[in-house]
């Protein structure tokens, strides 16, 4: 069984996020289910990323994003693509990062207290299978190291999930 380890804390986000992908591929190894494999990835996210109030995953089901395993209070269950970051991200095929989400068109506040957020899309075989969605209470809380490192995440649980393309 994977025992996860504290991550020591860091003002460097390159060694902090070499050291959670560590845990992330020892958390996955062997295991190909793709809901099992969000869920644990998206506490583990939530257990070390500071100032996070959602980490989780929202999948593909024919024209629009379902809810999926997650971190933190109830989230909105449908979102077209389109709409919203998460559904915005889908659209473009390209994470997104928003320092500020009251000033994204189109916002989609599941939680009021969300105040900034990073989506990652999910693409295999050049299509998207979902998105990695990650909400603060701060604004300004992700920038573009949070972007390449949770992109590096979302690659190594693309690695170890069987997903239905």
């Amino acid at each position: 069984m994977f025992e996860v380890k504290n991550i020591p804390g860091s003002d460097n986000k390159r060694d902090f996020y070499a050291s959670l992908a560590q845990q992330l591929t020892g958390l996955l190894e062997g295991e190909p289910d793709a809901i099992a494999n969000a869920a644990n990835m998206s506490a583990l996210i939530y257990q070390f990323l500071p100032d996070l109030n959602w980490a989780g995953f929202y999948f593909m089901r024919g024209p629009e994003l379902v809810l999926g395993p997650f971190q933190g209070k109830t989230a909105c269950v449908r979102i077209a693509v389109g709409r919203g970051v998460c559904g915005t991200a889908v659209e473009r095929k390209e994470s997104i990062v928003v320092p500020d989400v009251h000033a994204f068109p189109g916002h989609i506040a599941c939680d009021s207290a969300s105040r900034s957020e990073l989506v990652v899309p999910l693409v295999k075989g050049g299509k998207v299978l979902g998105v990695l969605d990650l909400d603060s209470p701060n604004p300004n809380r992700f920038d573009e190291e949070d972007r390449d490192g949770c992109e590096k995440l979302v690659g190594i649980y693309l690695e170890a999930s069987e997903l239905s393309l």
